[in-house]
């Protein structure tokens, strides 16, 4: 590092590329072949942080787990302004 820089230096760590979008979409699969309104209990689970939430059905509980909740809802929110770029 240069001695008397003020830049500020970016870090970044490479996610797996689409791993929290390819959670969700199994997790709402799952929700939906129960029979739960999948966007209600996903919301649930994000607000509320509580599991139970989510069905255990086709290890959904499990996946959904594997990701903290700020990088879900970080996948939430970049795909709405993507799709709501430019309007």
């Amino acid at each position: 590092m240069a001695e008397g820089t003020n830049e500020t230096m970016h870090f970044r760590i490479e996610k797996e590329k689409d791993k929290a979008s390819d959670v969700i979409m199994r997790v709402y699969a799952a929700m939906e072949e129960k029979g739960y309104d999948p966007i209600n209990q996903i919301v649930g689970y994000l607000v509320s942080g509580d599991p139970t939430y989510i069905t255990s059905y086709n290890n959904a509980r499990y996946l959904i787990r594997m990701l903290e909740r700020d990088e879900l809802l970080e996948e939430f929110v970049r795909f709405y302004v993507e799709a709501h770029e430019g309007d």
